[in-house]
């Protein structure tokens, strides 16, 4: 197990002195296709790089396609799950990238997606074991976005149900994890407790009020989140710069909500 290949990664987007971090997952492509804010990869990742964003989180196609060769560097996050939304099932996710076709594009960490619950967890779960063990030989980073989503689960964002999503990414190799938020500070802060690898939020489904999403990060970095994976309240924002400032301000410098969104 490459422990130190791991930590010299991380660093690369993972801040140091907090350990937090900001990534805009831009994987959306293979789900929807070529959908608002991400047209062009290249000015996508543009945008949230001067914002100040600590990595980007995508398919292959981010490596080859939306590498800018100018500007603020930001880390790669490869992401190795996909399904598609004209499927006949858009929450079963397959692997259609290896750890070693990551490195070889030059990538900071590798991500995966289970949904916890699912008919077809038993599938997921195996892949993502396969994945945290080539994680460790090859020392790269595993982040691992694990949602309670099935047929058995009446919210996706209670605590007990999240607290075991979180905790189950951490018993299978991941170095960090990605859930949902439940809501207040008091269950995430047991999300958090019960999970011993760094836990960060999904931005969830479309927020009409910008306060009301850097309300959300604040309040996640209070009961101990380790920062935040946003996508589309992002790239699909009237601007996502700004935005990407705003979080930054909250996230790495100990903002409040009402003095970051006084962020130009």
């Amino acid at each position: 197990m490459s422990t130190i290949g791991k930590a010299i990664r991380m660093e690369r987007f993972v801040k140091r002195d907090n350990g937090r971090t900001i990534i805009i997952p831009m994987d959306h492509g293979v789900g929807a296709g070529p959908i608002k804010g991400l047209t062009s990869l290249p000015e996508a990742v543009d945008k949230v790089a001067l914002g100040g964003a600590n990595a980007v989180l995508g398919h292959m196609g981010l490596a080859k396609h939306g590498h800018r060769k100018y500007g603020n560097d930001v880390g790669l996050i490869i992401h190795l799950s996909a399904s598609t939304s004209l499927g006949p099932n858009a929450n079963h996710k397959v692997l259609v990238t290896s750890v070693e076709e990551a490195i070889k594009v030059g990538a900071d960490a590798v991500s995966i997606h289970v949904n916890v619950g699912a008919e077809d967890e038993p599938e997921m779960l195996e892949g993502f074991g396969k994945v945290a063990a080539k994680c460790d030989e090859w020392g790269m980073p595993l982040l691992a976005m694990v949602y309670p989503r099935g047929p058995k689960i009446t919210s996706e964002f209670s605590e007990s149900v999240v607290a075991h999503a979180a905790r189950l990414g951490a018993e299978l190799g991941a170095d960090i994890v990605k859930t949902n938020y439940t809501g207040d500070i008091d269950t995430f802060r047991t999300v958090v407790r019960g999970c011993p690898v760094p836990v960060i939020i999904a931005g969830g489904p479309h927020m009409d009020s910008e306060m009301s999403l850097l309300k959300m990060v604040a309040d996640s970095l209070e009961a101990g989140g380790a920062g935040v994976a946003i996508g589309r309240n992002v790239f699909q924002s009237e601007n996502p710069t700004r935005i990407v400032k705003r979080i930054h301000a909250i996230v790495h410098e100990g903002y409040t909500p009402d003095e970051a969104f006084k962020i130009e």
